[in-house]
């Protein structure tokens, strides 16, 4: 490998390397990722114990153009696993009881998530004055639009569950751009969605209509994605590299060059770190400080997955649902619960059942610090009453992520401002990752798909 130059050097095979190395290779371009672990994927993981299969990171993926146009190119539509119908109804826990989100606008009128507090709120929304702060805290926009009770029964949970992170700190420009958006252009956020949604019937389909919006896995767990994504590299003349931890990065006058723990040298014109921003300051460390100062400033908090399965009949509650999620006010640890075996088959044994737990993060960043089974003790403490859980699991595992989720609080688009500004200065440099532009699979493999053609285009 010594003196070979590579057009582009991937440094992280999670979902944006991997993606950015696939496109550079589909366009001719050489290319080699660089993979720290013996497999590729990153926070997408499948395991498998038995019967019971469970994913270590994320457990869905949410179909929308740029996704099924992936899968259609990788000829993956015939094997990916459609979700359960019934997994369209979400539940909140609400007063030691789950209490189903409405899915329809007329279900929703007597729905007591909301009541009458929160109707009184949300029928004044239109009228609600545009904000003309640059920035905003999630919860600040939530509720000056639709009202403190709409905050802390819905979108609360809902950040807990995606983020593991707290809405008074999230940015609401950064973390829900797309609704900051709207009340920009309509001045409401009903008016607006109201016309988002009609223009979106009138627009010609960019995916066929049964497809928009599914959630979908595979018969072996999302892990098949990243495994299909290596076999595309390596397919279209690109290379993989695993368990290749990079040492030491250095600035040459063709370009980049990187060495790694056992001594071997690969240089290129360019460098892609598709890396969490703490390993992203590791690698940049003495390089040069505005780019790792602003870095240091994304807080990951750990979360910790606990996957328990039962026997059916041991729970009351008909999991007829994705899962359960717990707001603040409730006054428990876990974050709220996945019904795994409801969503999609095969992840349970016949007769019993699977639920993933979550425990952890920016709210109880404390709560993720006991051992596996203080874990499993505490998500059955806070799950028992909430579902009717009568006997002990037959199964568990607990996964740790110790910086699981990056939080877009606040100040956190000026951050990334002050990156890119830094990175003007380092010709051939690219930092990529779910710390920007979108934290879910999917807006990291279309950042990565859009960087791989951006490089491309330029090499």
């Amino acid at each position: 490998m010594n003196g070979d130059i590579h057009d582009v050097l991937v440094v992280g095979g999670g979902a944006t390397g991997l993606a950015c190395a696939r496109t550079l290779a589909r366009c001719g371009k050489r290319v080699a990722l660089m993979e720290r672990e013996a497999r590729v994927g990153g926070n997408i993981s499948s395991r498998r114990d038995g019967e019971w299969q469970t994913e270590i990171g994320p457990n869905t993926l949410i179909m929308k153009p740029p996704l099924y146009r992936l899968l259609e190119e990788m000829n993956l539509l015939d094997e990916a696993q459609s979700a359960n119908p019934t997994a369209k109804k979400r539940f909140v826990a609400m007063d030691g009881h789950p209490v189903a989100l409405p899915t329809h606008p007329l279900r929703a009128l007597n729905n007591p998530l909301i009541g009458r507090e929160g109707w009184s709120q949300i029928i004044r929304e239109p009228f609600v004055k545009k904000s003309r702060a640059e920035e905003e805290s999630l919860a600040g926009f939530v509720e000056r639009r639709l009202g403190r009770r709409v905050l802390e029964r819905m979108v609360d949970p809902f950040v807990s569950g995606v983020y593991a992170g707290d809405p008074h700190r999230l940015s609401a420009q950064a973390a829900m751009p797309r609704l900051v958006a709207i009340e920009r252009e309509y001045g409401s956020l009903i008016r607006g969605g109201l016309t988002k949604l009609w223009q979106s019937r009138r627009a010609t389909p960019e995916m066929p209509a049964e497809w928009r919006g599914r959630l979908v896995s595979f018969p072996s767990g999302l892990g098949r994605l990243a495994e299909r994504l290596g076999e595309e590299i390596t397919a279209n003349g690109g290379e993989i590299q695993c368990q290749c931890e990079v040492a030491a990065i250095e600035k040459g006058e063709q370009g980049w060059q990187i060495t790694d723990s056992t001594g071997r040298v690969f240089r290129a014109r360019e460098l892609v770190l598709a890396v969490s921003a703490p390993v992203a300051i590791k690698l940049l460390m003495g390089l040069d400080e505005a780019l790792t100062a602003p870095l240091a400033e994304i807080a990951y908090p750990s979360v910790n997955a606990v996957a328990l399965g039962f026997r059916r009949e041991d729970i009351t509650h008909a999991l007829d649902g994705f899962g359960v999620l717990i707001p603040s006010v409730e006054r428990r640890r876990t974050l709220g619960a996945l019904f795994s075996s409801t969503i999609f088959e095969g992840r349970a044994p016949a007769g019993h059942c699977l639920i993933n737990a979550f425990i952890g993060g920016r709210r109880q960043p404390e709560a993720a610090e006991g051992s596996d089974a203080e874990q499993v003790q505490q998500v059955l403490y806070d799950l028992r009453d909430l579902l009717g859980i009568r006997g002990d699991p037959v199964w568990q595992q607990v996964n740790r992520w110790p910086q699981a989720i990056p939080q877009y609080e606040l100040g956190h688009q000026a951050r990334i401002a002050r990156l890119d500004r830094a990175l003007e200065y380092h010709n051939g440099l690219s930092l990529a990752g779910n710390w920007r532009d979108g934290i879910a699979v999917g807006d990291c493999l279309e950042n990565g798909r859009l960087l791989g053609e951006r490089l491309a285009g330029r090499l």
